[in-house]
């Protein structure tokens, strides 16, 4: 399985060309997939036209990038390619036929939130660069890729293969929240209103969370990781941000004015004090949580001087608070917030 190690930092997407031997699968497949879904290049429609549908009502229209894409009936055989997707279904009570994992989790693919949810374990699937005869092969009736590098090129070769649920419109780079995620997969699942119930349901716990701490408001705070690579900061719009911004948090502005069209932003060691903020939190990716604790000019960063960061050395807790998939945030809600609320007190 090509599993990414580091999540903070994913190199430019590429795909792979397609063999002879997949383009005769995919030829075959598309006779029989008519039936289960078409797409349409009419443009994007609102996240709430994309979510009209009664639970159990067919055809589904979901809203992405690449146009609506129309599922006539109930996929029964789903692949969920995109980071958290997989995860997305089983909140739903779907089976993925097939999945990736993206924070090399092992078994299932899934964090221990989500253990024991698969009656039967998927077929595991590359993350950056999908094995696409693999895919293929699994015989989808809905392919799943909400949260993935937007890039064109892999969206046209899975489209090929089965209805594909890509980015939504301005959800590149991974660039989608839990919310959006959410909606998007309970949609294509025909069960709108389960979605729209588990999102209530951990927006109930923001909110709750947010009231027990109301030191985070307007505070700001930097999302940051190291890798063997350096150092580097998330931007708005990701949801590693979008967790902290609904407890209250502001991220940092100069961080964000840095911003392009990844989700994140390199920061050279020369440059650490851009790392500064009310709360400066750290992910070590393949390191050790003392890569960064104990580096003296991480340490000269004013927020770290003052005593107020959060270094992440649970694995478990870095890779909820990653994830952010609507089962990861409610577990980080619980774990995580009371690591941030340590520092400002």
């Amino acid at each position: 399985m090509a599993s990414r190690k580091n999540p903070s930092a994913p190199p430019a997407h590429r795909s792979r060309p397609a063999s002879v031997a997949l383009w005769a699968v995919l030829a075959a497949l598309v006779v029989g997939l008519t039936a289960c879904g078409t797409t349409s290049d009419s443009g994007s429609a609102s996240p709430e036209a994309a979510s009209g549908a009664e639970d159990g009502a067919f055809p589904a229209t979901v809203a992405t990038k690449f146009g609506d894409i129309t599922l006539k009936q109930r996929p029964e055989r789903v692949v969920a390619l995109g980071w958290g997707d997989a995860e997305a279904v089983l909140s739903l009570g779907g089976q993925p036929v097939g999945a990736s994992d993206w924070l090399a989790f092992g078994g299932d693919g899934v964090g221990p939130w989500a253990k024991g949810l698969y009656k039967k374990s998927p077929r595991m699937i590359g993350t950056l660069e999908p094995e696409f005869e693999k895919i293929a092969a699994l015989k989808p009736d809905l392919i799943l890729d909400t949260k993935s590098s937007g890039d064109q090129s892999r969206y046209d070769t899975l489209s090929k293969i089965a209805p594909t649920v890509g980015v939504p419109k301005g959800g590149d780079q991974y660039k989608i929240s839990w919310r959006e995620q959410t909606e998007m997969v309970a949609t294509a699942l025909g069960v709108p209103g389960k979605g729209e119930a588990l999102i209530s349901e951990t927006e109930k716990k923001f909110q709750d969370s947010a009231a027990a701490h109301p030191e985070f408001k307007n505070k700001t705070i930097t999302l940051g990781s190291r890798t063997s690579d350096g150092f580097g900061a998330y931007v708005h719009g990701t949801g590693r941000v979008d967790f902290v911004e609904r407890l209250g948090f502001k991220n940092n502005p100069e961080v964000d004015a840095k911003a392009g069209a990844s989700f994140y932003i390199d920061v050279s060691r020369e440059n650490l004090d851009l790392l500064d903020a009310d709360l400066t939190v750290m992910t070590p990716i393949g390191i050790p949580a003392s890569k960064i604790a104990d580096d003296p000019l991480y340490r000269a960063v004013p927020s770290v001087k003052a005593g107020r960061s959060v270094v992440f050395d649970d694995e478990t807790l870095s890779a909820a608070f990653s994830t952010d998939s609507v089962f990861s945030v409610a577990y980080a809600l619980e774990k995580v917030v009371p690591l941030f609320a340590e520092p400002l007190k």
